[in-house]
């Protein structure tokens, strides 16, 4: 298992992973122990890599030494984030009948889309959802999840990474 380990620094986050510190961004509101469902943080824990979303009209498909299933995105392709129903925190089919993230998106933050492990084994209501290591958003945050430039991405996922470690802040 080849695991990195996401620290804080003031405002800013590092991913530390086999020798080399890369830059990570993270929930807009910092990081938390008691992950809710749209708190613009990102949870503090153990999230193993689970599979690889990536746009094939626009990316070539990443090398993966985990073993993850890597799956091109299709425009039709959402994730639940509706706490009261059953889809929440699972992948669907769009359209759906309930608030999902579309991930087929006009920017490029999820054309190398990694789903992570988060209140996934079961689902608890409202404890978050769609936490994706993912590409950087123009804004400098991100709504939960942690994000890397795609040469850092593409290299993690080329060295075996199949476990983020998010540590509490000191």
């Amino acid at each position: 298992m080849a695991k990195a380990i996401l620290r804080t620094a003031g405002d800013r986050a590092f991913l530390h992973f086999q020798g080399k510190i890369i830059p990570a961004l993270i929930g807009q509101r910092g990081l938390s122990l008691d992950k809710r469902e749209g708190d613009l943080r990102t949870p503090v824990g153990e999230l193993p890599l689970r599979r690889v979303f990536y746009r094939a009209d626009r990316l070539s498909r990443p090398a993966c030494t985990a073993a993850l299933p890597i799956e091109p995105i299709a425009p039709n392709d959402g994730w639940c984030d509706d706490p009261a129903h059953s889809d929440y925190n699972r992948a669907v089919t769009l359209p759906h009948p309930v608030s999902c993230e579309n991930l087929w998106r006009d920017d490029h933050v999820y054309d190398l889309c990694i789903v992570l492990g988060w209140n996934d084994a079961p689902a608890k209501s409202g404890c978050g959802s769609a936490i994706f290591l993912h590409l950087p958003p123009a804004s400098g945050y991100t709504e939960g999840c942690i994000a890397v430039e795609e040469k850092d991405l593409r290299a993690l996922l080329e060295a075996g990474l199949s476990h983020i470690t998010v540590e509490e802040p000191s």
